[in-house]
């Protein structure tokens, strides 16, 4: 594995980390009981702000029922043809609300960025599962229409709408859009750190 490729993968390794959390339904601190492992080494693994070592990782894939593979996003692709003989177990099922976490940044720690992808769904969406953490983010739609729950409120985004929030704030989302993916940027601080706009204001001609 090259350097590149090794930091690409840490880099979504956190993110990876909270997406399979989030997904079985858990809390920080029931992963924390289930693991032995302290909730705030837990937030800071999701955040970037460590690096999970092995045992850690095994610990978490056992709780989240997914492979190390899967966590480092290098889990092969299926293969055509043949294949030896002998009994196959059936393909684990990807839930309909599983999304793709793509990278941007390739540091652990820091303002980082990722891109987040929800397929298309089938039915509506239920309200969408609320966490809350330390940190800030930025976030903005690419495509489709997105269902952004925060705190009591509920927001629904669409192409080129942006929100920023703490992410203290209880905050989930989901495919608002049916039969269409929904694509969308996250800009985020583990400590808090936020976007300083430096757009020069332009002067009136003759000033």
């Amino acid at each position: 594995m090259t350097d590149d490729s090794t930091a690409d993968t840490l880099a979504a390794m956190g993110p990876r980390l909270r997406t399979a959390r989030e997904q079985s339904g858990a809390t920080l601190n029931g992963v924390g009981r289930a693991t032995g492992i302290p909730p705030s080494t837990l937030s800071r693994i999701e955040t970037g702000r460590r690096r999970p070592t092995l045992e850690v990782l095994l610990r978490l894939a056992k709780v989240y029922g997914v492979s190390l593979d899967e966590l480092a996003g290098t889990a092969p692709a299926a293969a055509d043809g043949p294949r030896s003989p002998g009994p196959r177990s059936p393909a684990p099922q990807r839930p309909a609300h599983d999304k793709a976490v793509l990278p941007l940044t390739r540091y652990v720690g820091g303002l980082h960025a990722h891109k987040h992808v929800l397929p298309a769904l089938d039915a509506p969406p239920s309200r969408p599962r609320q966490v809350s953490h330390d940190g800030y983010e930025w976030l903005c739609v690419l495509y489709g229409q997105l269902w952004l729950a925060l705190g009591d409120h509920d927001l629904l985004l669409n192409a080129g709408d942006v929100a920023e929030f703490d992410t203290r704030t209880a905050h989930g989302v989901a495919n608002a859009g049916p039969g269409g993916p929904v694509e969308y940027l996250i800009m985020f601080g583990p400590q808090g750190e936020r976007l300083r706009p430096r757009t020069p204001v332009p002067r009136t001609p003759g000033r």
